[in-house]
């Protein structure tokens, strides 16, 4: 099953991370947290991976419409946003609303929230090719 979708960028890590964050404020996206993976791994058992972040990322409008239909879907929300060193570039990934909403199981108006968003996240992510 594919649950998201992404691109692969010819630039350095700090540098991906920055330009994505800029591309998800473009589509109306603001980034509620910022993990670590690669800290958290090292400092918590000791172990390495590559630089590693999982942005989440909220478009307030639609977060709000979206629990307009369903209270439960915070447990969904954010969207999350990945990115993650790769060779000398990055890779930066995104979940699909739209899986999303399959797990929530009944749409009652999610469909189309999830399609804004995907079509916002696929924008902001299709913006950042080299």
């Amino acid at each position: 099953m594919d649950y998201g979708f992404g691109v692969r960028l010819g630039r350095p890590f700090a540098e991906a991370v920055e330009a994505v964050t800029a591309a998800l404020k473009e589509q109306g996206f603001g980034v509620l947290t910022t993990i670590d993976i690669r800290a958290t791994l090292r400092e918590k058992i000791g172990e390495e991976v590559e630089d590693y972040v999982i942005l989440g990322a909220c478009n307030p409008s639609l977060a709000h419409r979206a629990l307009r239909a369903d209270r439960r879907i915070g447990l969904l929300l954010p969207c999350n946003v990945v990115v993650r060193a790769d060779g000398d570039g990055a890779v930066v990934e995104a979940v699909d609303p739209q899986v999303l909403v399959a797990l929530a199981g009944s749409d009652g108006g999610l469909g189309e929230v999830a399609d804004e968003a995907g079509r916002r996240l696929r924008a902001a992510l299709g913006s950042l090719r080299d």
